[in-house]
């Protein structure tokens, strides 16, 4: 069974700690005790580490080697337009698992109105939920959360392969593939609202680069094009050449 692996904010001199209510559930849930042996990640390198001290209010490590990093992979990006927190969260944690490398939500045209702005405070929240769920799926990295941006600047992101999930196209997401596929590809997927795009978006999204493909004959919920779109994405990019 593989170690479990924990998110510390940094390594310094061969130790690390865990403090507060993850430190709280390390010790009183999972059953941390001394000279227990975890896999750490400050999300740049990954440690073997062993548990030092384990108190409600602080766990703490002592690094015995560094874990060599898991092999390169293309960076996934999901650009997914704000849908009620409740099924938004749903997203940001089956995305984390999934293994994108960055969430960056927007405003779309037929977003609920209020969402934009409550999501400046969600977002700690979200990380929150990227955070468990990276340990969960035992991740070397955190994926970016980042800030809420207009469905216009969402267009402005520069990947090898930009793809804009929409139930309506006639073309499958496999024809608007690559044929030839690296890893330091970059994979964008822009995802719409509940109420679907606008015919103004669809313009100006395909004005900017963006190629319009579908996932299948049914009408997916946002959060399950969501998963399915990372999940042919991660398939059809496993494997690929450096």
């Amino acid at each position: 069974m593989a170690r479990r692996r924990f998110f510390v904010p940094q390594v310094r001199r061969g130790v690390a700690e865990i403090a507060g209510d993850e430190a709280e559930h390390l010790v009183r849930v999972l059953r941390a005790e001394v000279g227990q042996v975890y896999e750490i990640s400050d999300n740049e390198r990954l440690y073997l580490a062993e548990v030092e001290t384990a108190r409600k209010s602080q766990v703490t490590f002592k690094v015995l080697e560094e874990l060599p990093i898991p092999p390169e992979e293309a960076k996934i990006i999901l650009l997914p337009a704000l849908i009620k927190f409740d099924r938004f969260e749903w997203i940001v944690e089956k995305a984390t698992e999934l293994g994108v490398a960055e969430i960056r939500p927007f405003e779309a045209t037929r977003t609920e109105r209020g969402l934009a702005q409550a999501s400046v405070k969600r977002r700690g929240r979200w990380q929150k939920i990227a955070h468990e769920a990276s340990q969960q799926s035992r991740r070397a990295r955190l994926p970016l959360i980042a800030e809420t941006v207009v469905f216009r600047e969402a267009l402005s992101l520069d990947a090898t392969v930009r793809l804009m999930l929409d139930e309506d196209s006639a073309v499958p997401i496999g024809n608007c593939l690559p044929q030839a596929r690296i890893v330091t590809d970059t994979v964008a997927l822009l995802l719409g609202p509940e109420g679907g795009w606008t015919d103004e978006e669809r313009t100006t999204a395909h004005e900017k680069g963006w190629l319009r493909c579908s996932l299948g004959a049914t009408v997916l919920r946002a959060e399950t094009a969501a998963t399915a779109g990372i999940a042919v994405a991660r398939a059809y990019w496993a494997g690929s050449s450096s």
